[in-house]
């Protein structure tokens, strides 16, 4: 396993909520990864395309249900998610953007793209599983990438998601170790958020997913994985970047792998009890 050299957590700004974390996103003051600020509100994925490949993308999230748990689909031309966060702009509200251009990734990663957007823009918001990091805290299960102050590692898999269209490619998962004891808790606890990825899709032997170096992530930071722990892995909401770049729409946006869209929604509205009742009502 990997032991690699934990390097020291930076203090984390703590922010009240998400509108403040969000304008402090919009004036500049913020640009890192999202893990572990506003626990209890749902943080989500994006994902931008024009209005003329938005109903394909949404129907390889719904092809593909746990890597893509699409939550809202915004109106064309409009960047506001009115109903996840009123008056917030995913132009401007998200740390750091990943634009594709034929289904190539630009190399820069711009901190606003209002001069990139375009009037047939629809944007989609998709679950994402920091959202469920403060329950995984709250049940006594650390989060290590939080505790070494790292991005999240996610890797690409030998796993196929189902093709919608030109929109087709492997899962991405993240990643985070335990002790073998808490394992089936940090099944039970995840299971309960089935809208930000739910329980995870593999764990133990990284080989079987076709991941060769856990040292090596594709996406974000290794992480230590100590003696004795055993790696598990949730869908990934990254899994939509590797589509559009099979997909080679024209133009299309993304946040930057870690750097999510902070939302308004309390997580408590999407935890499922045992039995499936969705507590904090609709």
């Amino acid at each position: 396993m990997n032991e690699a050299r934990p390097k020291p957590a930076a203090p984390a700004r703590q922010f009240q909520t998400p509108r403040e974390l969000r304008e402090a996103i919009r004036r500049g003051e913020f640009r890192g990864p999202t893990a572990g600020l506003c626990p209890g509100y749902v943080q989500t994925n994006v994902v931008i395309v024009p209005a003329a490949d938005a109903q394909e993308f949404a129907e390889f999230c719904r092809q593909n249900p746990q890597p893509c748990p699409l939550m809202e689909m915004t109106a064309p031309g409009d960047p506001e998610p009115k109903r996840s966060a009123p008056g917030a702009d995913l132009r401007t509200d998200v740390p750091r953007y990943r634009v594709f251009r034929r289904g190539a990734a630009d190399k820069e990663e711009p901190q606003d793209i209002r001069s990139l957007w375009r009037g047939d823009f629809v944007a989609m918001l998709l679950g994402c599983s920091f959202t469920f990091e403060a329950a995984l805290i709250a049940a006594g299960l650390p989060v290590r990438h939080i505790e070494e102050g790292r991005n999240v590692p996610m890797y690409v898999t030998n796993v196929p998601c189902a093709p919608a269209g030109k929109f087709a490619g492997p899962m991405v998962v993240s990643m985070r170790p335990y002790r073998p004891e808490q394992i089936d808790e940090a099944i039970r606890v995840t299971a309960q958020f089935p809208q930000m990825h739910g329980a995870p899709v593999h764990v133990g032997d990284p080989a079987i997913l076709g991941i060769r170096d856990m040292g090596r992530p594709d996406f974000g930071e290794a992480v230590t994985i100590r003696e004795g722990e055993i790696p598990a892995f949730w869908a990934c909401g990254v899994t939509p970047q590797l589509a559009l770049e099979n997909a080679r729409c024209e133009l299309a946006i993304t946040h930057s792998p870690g750097h999510m869209f902070v939302t308004d929604l309390k997580d408590e509205r999407f935890r499922l009890e045992a039995g499936g009742r969705r507590l904090g009502g609709r």
